[in-house]
């Protein structure tokens, strides 16, 4: 039995026409947003779980339930793999006991990305798993290309995988990250050949939907304003 999804429904034909100009607004002007107290504590908490695990990290970067954060853990048993989400209600749901290189945060990734950065964190693997894609043109600067942030999501660097069932936005993906001098990368045609990493995944996929793949290997940047 199939599942039923939405298909995205877009007013853009093409890569939105303001996206290279809001990123170089965000490269000249640095996101200065005071960081929340709550993502500060949660990040000092993340920061001091990851020293006692002495290996290399892998950020899973708006993780809902924390499946696809499990099954990282799983694939790869030798690194350190932190799920963030900003939802409570996700992160709380039970779905079976933790692997013991695996922690689950609630904060906010605009501040948790920027405390990663300031501190220096280098994750080897960073995903962003179908993100919410905010497909009407007048929504741009919510996706993360299009966003203040973007410049210290790069400057996190290390391999950035994103997956998406909407194209154009890995096309505006990369298209972005080539703009702020992060490197070339194609959108691929992406079939999962075992587990689903996540519920979206599975249910894009059973629904016949085409799925995305986009991988950036990210130079390390001192700053986010380094370029």
């Amino acid at each position: 039995m199939q599942d039923n999804s939405r298909r995205i429904l877009t007013n853009q034909t093409g890569p939105h026409r303001d996206l290279l100009k809001r990123v170089v607004r965000a490269l000249e002007h640095p996101l200065r947003k005071p960081v929340a107290e709550h993502n500060l504590a949660a990040f000092r908490e993340a920061q001091q779980w990851l020293a006692r695990q002495d290996r290399p990290l892998i950020l899973d970067a708006g993780c809902g339930v924390g499946l696809s954060t499990r099954a990282l853990a799983r694939r790869f048993p030798d690194r350190a793999v932190i799920g963030i989400d900003r939802s409570a209600n996700r992160l709380s749901r039970r779905h079976g006991d933790l692997p013991d290189n695996v922690l689950l945060v609630r904060a906010d990734l605009v501040d948790f990305w920027r405390l990663a950065l300031d501190a220096g964190w280098g994750p080897q693997r960073h995903y962003l798993l179908y993100p919410n894609p905010y497909p009407k043109a007048a929504h741009l600067k919510q996706r993360w290309h299009g966003h203040p942030v973007f410049p210290a999501l790069l400057a996190l660097s290390g391999r950035l995988e994103l997956r998406s069932n909407w194209r154009l936005y890995l096309e505006e993906f990369a298209l972005a990250a080539a703009r702020a001098g992060s490197g070339t990368a194609e959108v691929q045609p992406f079939v999962p050949q075992d587990e689903y990493l996540t519920p979206f995944e599975r249910k894009y996929h059973q629904s016949g939907q085409a799925l995305w793949r986009l991988v950036l290997d990210l130079p390390r940047r001192a700053r986010y304003d380094e370029r």
